[in-house]
Formats: C-alpha cells, structure tokens, sequence
C-alpha cells in the first residue's frame, strides 16, 4: 500500500469515527462513540500493520527503548502539559480548566464505560491520523519540521477548547517520541497513559 493511499484510509476511517456519533441521539452517542472508537483503533492498528515500514521506521529501537521511552514520556508530557498551560493563562488569559477535559470527566462519570473511548480509542486513532499518516504524508514533501509543526497544530485544533499551545506542544512531543524511536506504539503508549492519569486523578481528587 503506497504513502498516500495509507494516509488517505487512515484519515477516512477516522474521520467516519469521529463524526458518526453526531448522527445518532444524544442518550445514544456516548454508546456509539465508545463502539466507533474502538473499533476504530483497532481498524487503524490493521491497516498500519498492513502498510509496512516508513522511511523513519527503518531502524526502529526495541521494546526495552520503546517502553522506556514510552511509560517515562507520559511524566514528561504531564510536566510540558502544566508548564504550557501555565503560559496560556498567564500569557493569553486561557481559561484554567480545559473544556474538552472538562467534558471528557462529565461522560465518564455519566457512563464509565466511556472511557475506554477516552483512554484507549481515541488517543490510538490520533496517534495514526496525526503522527503517521499527517506527518508522513507531510514529511515526504516538505521539512520534517514543518510536518511536526503542522501535523501537531492540526491535533491542536481538532480538541478545538482555546488550548492551542498546549495541545500543540503535546503533538509535538508526541511526535518527537515518534520519530525518536522509529515506532508509532512509543507515542500511542505514552498517550493512552498521560489520558488515563489525567482521567482518573481528575475523576478521584473532584
């Protein structure tokens, strides 16, 4: 499967499960969600399978490096996630309190099923739409920092909450672990684990 053909798939597919939900009534888009999710995750982890290697994957690292660098990156990107929004509010007037997070804990603590599509769904989607099939379809025509940049912007606006810096910052980091390691499951690790932490401390300390 060529490049453009993966990268086009991958954004289909997630396009599909992003937007599904809205079509349905709203006591049964938290159910429809978590199956879209889902399955969309694990549809996405077959047609990666499926593609093979990119030219930044040649020379990937081994588990020992990918989980070290993995379960360790999600501290680092909780500390890059407090710093960067300390500069929003302070900088910028953000609000304190993301929105989208704000949101998030109300599903989860309406239907706690809610969040595997939280935890593990999306943050897998986003991992194969914005730091492989973006950032690679960039990649091959422009600098590879400029693919960083627009592929971690583009994450940025999707969460659509006034939180710009800090959800670039994340995409950033998230594709430096990336590329980093030559594996997409480096990221994919660290940020199911950083939207795991954040659920549950948020869940347990409000």
């Amino acid at each position: 499967m060529s490049l453009k053909k993966y990268s086009l798939l991958t954004i289909l597919i997630y396009a599909v499960c992003y937007l599904l939900p809205a079509f349905f009534p709203i006591n049964l888009s938290l159910w429809i969600t978590l199956f879209t999710y889902v399955l969309g995750a694990i549809t996405l982890s077959l047609v990666y399978l499926r593609h093979g290697l990119s030219q930044f994957e040649k020379r990937p690292a081994d588990w020992k490096q990918i989980l070290t660098w993995g379960i360790g990156g999600i501290f680092l990107a909780l500390i890059l996630q407090a710093i960067a929004s300390q500069i929003e509010v302070g900088l910028f007037g953000a609000p304190e309190t993301s929105q989208n997070t704000a949101q998030i804990i109300g599903f989860v603590q309406s239907q706690p099923f809610f969040i595997l599509a939280v935890t593990i769904g999306g943050p897998i989607m986003e991992e194969f739409v914005f730091r492989r099939a973006i950032l690679l379809s960039l990649a091959s025509k422009t600098p590879l920092w400029f693919a960083m940049c627009v592929s971690s912007l583009l994450f940025a606006l999707i969460h659509f909450d006034g939180h710009l810096l800090l959800y670039t910052a994340l995409g950033l980091f998230f594709s430096f672990l990336y590329l980093k390691t030559g594996r997409i499951w480096t990221s994919i690790i660290c940020h199911v684990g950083m939207n795991t932490l954040v659920v549950l401390l948020t869940i347990f300390l409000t």
